[in-house]
C-alpha cells in the first residue's frame, strides 16, 4: 500500500471540482462514511447533507450511528444501509477513501454505475474517483467539508455548522493534538460564528454509560507494557463485553486512554473477535501508527490508525511486535 502523507498541491481546485461535480448531479446524493463511525465521520455526513439538502438536493445519509454520537442527528436524517442503490446516485464518501470497500459502509460501492466524490484526508487514500479531494494535512475531514460547503454556496447555519465542529473535535483531540495547523483554528473560528454549539457537543461526547466503566475495569486489567516500556497495550474480548454488559461501542475511546501512559510511544487496543483482530493504534513523537497499521494490512494517519487482520489472537500477536519492532528501530535512527 502506497502512503502519501504530503500536503495535497491542488487543494483549492480538487475542492472546486468536487463542488462542481455535487451542483451539477441531478439524481439523489448518497452521503456515506466509514464502517465503526466517530465523530469526524457522522459530523462530515452530516454537514455536508445538511448544505446539499439547503439547496434543494435529495439526499440519503445510510449510516449505522453509534450510540455515545445518537445525540446529534435529528429524527429521520439518517437511513438504515442501502441495500440497493436509488437510480441515477451519485455517492459522496466521507472520511474513506471510495477504494476500500472493505471499511466504506452504508452502502456496496462495487455495485453502483453513477458517479463517486469522495473528500478523505488518509495519506493511504489511492485518490481514484470521479471528483476528488485528498490532503492528509488537514486534521479533520469535516475541515475539508467546510470547505466543499463555501464552494457550494450553501447557506451556512447552526445545523450545519455544528456537525462539522464535532468532526474537529473528535479528530483534534479538542484541538490538543500536533496535527492542529493555523488554518484548523480558522476554520473553528469560522464554525463558531456560523453558530457551532461547543458547549453542547462537548457536553455530549463526555457522557458515558455505566457499562463503559464496567468494560473499563475488565481492559484494564489486560494492560501490559511491552518493547522497553515503549508500548502500551490492552485486550477486549467477547466474554468480557458480556461480564460488563457491554457494546463494542464501548471500547472506542480506551486506546485514548492507554495513550497517556506515561513513557510510551504507541498505544494498541485490541479488539479479539476470535476468529480476526481489529486494532487501535496511537502514537507519538516519531514513532509512526500507520507504519504499524500498514505493515498489518490496514492504513490511517501517522499518530492515529488501524488494523484488521483475519487470524485469531494468538496468531496476530507475533505479527504485531514484528510490525512494531520494526517501526521503533526505524523511529530510533532517525532520533
Amino acid at each position: 500500500m502506497t502512503t502519501q502523507n504530503l500536503p495535497s498541491q491542488g487543494y483549492a481546485e480538487d475542492i472546486q471540482r468536487v463542488a462542481a461535480a455535487l451542483l451539477a448531479h441531478s439524481g439523489p446524493v448518497v452521503v456515506m462514511a466509514h464502517e465503526n463511525p466517530d465523530g469526524d465521520a457522522l459530523g462530515s455526513v452530516l454537514g455536508l447533507s445538511r448544505a446539499l439538502r439547503a439547496l434543494g438536493k435529495t439526499v440519503i445519509a445510510p449510516m449505522t450511528v453509534p450510540q455515545y454520537l445518537a445525540f446529534l442527528p435529528r429524527e429521520g436524517e439518517i437511513s438504515p444501509p442501502l441495500t440497493e442503490w436509488p437510480a441515477g446516485a451519485l455517492a459522496a464518501v466521507l472520511d474513506v477513501d471510495n477504494n476500500d470497500p472493505v471499511r466504506v459502509a452504508g452502502a456496496d460501492l462495487g455495485s453502483l454505475s453513477g458517479p463517486v466524490v469522495n473528500i478523505d484526508h488518509h495519506g493511504t487514500n489511492q485518490r481514484r474517483a470521479t471528483a476528488g479531494v485528498v490532503d492528509p494535512s488537514k486534521p479533520a475531514a469535516a475541515m475539508m467539508v467546510a470547505d466543499v460547503v463555501d464552494a457550494l454556496g450553501a447557506p451556512w447555519s447552526e445545523e450545519i455548522a455544528t456537525p462539522l465542529m464535532l468532526g474537529m473535535l473528535t479528530d483534534t483531540g479538542n484541538f490538543s493534538f500536533d496535527s492542529v495547523t493555523p488554518e484548523a483554528f480558522e476554520t473553528a473560528a469560522r464554525l463558531r460564528a456560523h453558530g457551532a454549539k461547543i458547549g453542547w457537543l462537548t457536553d455530549g461526547l463526555r457522557q458515558n454509560s455505566p457499562s463503559y466503566y464496567l468494560l473499563l475495569r475488565e481492559v484494564l486489567g489486560t494492560m501490559e507494557f511491552t518493547h522497553g516500556g515503549l508500548v502500551v497495550m490492552a485486550r477486549v474480548d467477547e466474554a468480557m463485553l458480556k461480564r460488563a454488559g457491554a457494546t463494542w461501542e464501548d471500547v472506542e475511546s480506551y486506546v485514548g486512554l492507554l495513550r497517556n501512559a506515561a513513557g510510551t510511544k504507541l498505544a494498541v487496543m485490541v479488539k479479539d473477535y476470535a476468529d480476526r483482530v481489529k486494532l487501535s493504534l496511537r502514537s507519538r513523537g516519531n514513532v509512526s501508527a500507520q507504519n504499524v497499521a500498514v505493515a498489518l494490512g490496514g492504513g490511517g494517519h501517522v499518530p492515529a490508525a488501524g488494523a484488521t487482520v483475519l487470524q485469531p489472537y494468538a496468531a496476530t500477536r507475533p505479527l504485531l511486535d514484528a510490525a512494531i519492532d520494526t517501526e521503533l528501530a526505524r523511529a530510533a535512527l532517525e532520533e
